[in-house]
């Protein structure tokens, strides 16, 4: 894949010269941080209870994990395509595929640095003498990564389709949220035959793969292969959008 190396490194590095990713970063600390504190509250300083709700049982979590990447990659494609740098870009050596993994690649590895502050709260409580249990962190922030790189190449897929940084980031939320509430609408279409709709929805409800192993703090390579599809299969559309610009100009 020619060009991906140097695509990743020049995102990367734009990202963390940046003051983006560090206030992001610095943010989701004190987001995860504050709910962290309540949860250990609710629960009576239980606190691997504590960090089943810090990792996948609670709202927050689904919302950093729906936020981040929309933020990260809304400038990735459409900022480029709105500035006329994505024309030299695509008449560069590199291929397209190159340029949406390493694009990408960069988001979802700064998504992946938020998500491992959850080990960084592990270790102060562990320092503090209240150790958690490490597989159920570790195999959550593992799961939380994969969301985090599914939602990414949802996020680089609408800046692909838009030239409006603002409306990449609109559609990357609307399309992130609507896929959480999958089993909502399940809910709501019980008129339909039931195998049908557990089915289908079973195949593209990522809040119950995620929730049926990694939160549990099993680690299930099903839904890991499940994650993957999909970013694949997302990522692949983005490439097809990125193609589509290259012959249409």
């Amino acid at each position: 894949m020619r060009g991906f190396g140097a695509i990743f490194a020049r995102e990367l590095a734009s990202l963390f010269r940046g003051p983006l990713v560090w206030i992001l970063l610095a943010v989701s600390l004190l987001f995860q941080g504050y709910f962290l504190n309540l949860y250990l509250d609710l629960k009576g300083g239980a606190v691997d209870e504590a960090f089943e709700l810090q990792l996948g049982g609670g709202v927050p979590f689904w919302l950093l994990l729906v936020v981040l990447p929309a933020i990260l990659t809304m400038r990735t494609l459409a900022e480029e395509a709105r500035t006329g740098i994505l024309e030299f870009l695509l008449t560069a050596p590199v291929s397209d595929s190159a340029v949406v993994l390493g694009k990408a690649a960069a988001a979802g590895t700064a998504v992946a640095v938020v998500q491992a502050g959850v080990v960084l709260q592990a270790l102060v409580l562990a320092a503090l003498g209240a150790s958690p249990d490490w597989g159920q962190v570790l195999t959550g922030v593992s799961g939380g990564v994969l969301v985090g790189f599914m939602f990414t190449a949802i996020g680089v897929l609408c800046s692909a389709l838009s030239s409006t940084p603002a409306l990449s980031a609109f559609a990357a939320l609307l399309a992130c949220t609507a896929l959480l509430f999958v089993s909502s609408l399940g809910r709501a279409l019980r008129g339909l035959p039931e195998g049908l709709v557990e089915g289908f929805l079973g195949r593209v409800d990522p809040v119950a793969a995620f929730q049926g192993s990694f939160q549990t703090g099993v680690f299930d390579t099903g839904h890991v292969i499940f994650f993957l599809v999909w970013t694949c299969l997302f990522l692949f559309l983005a490439v097809r959008a990125l193609g589509a610009r290259r012959w249409l100009g």
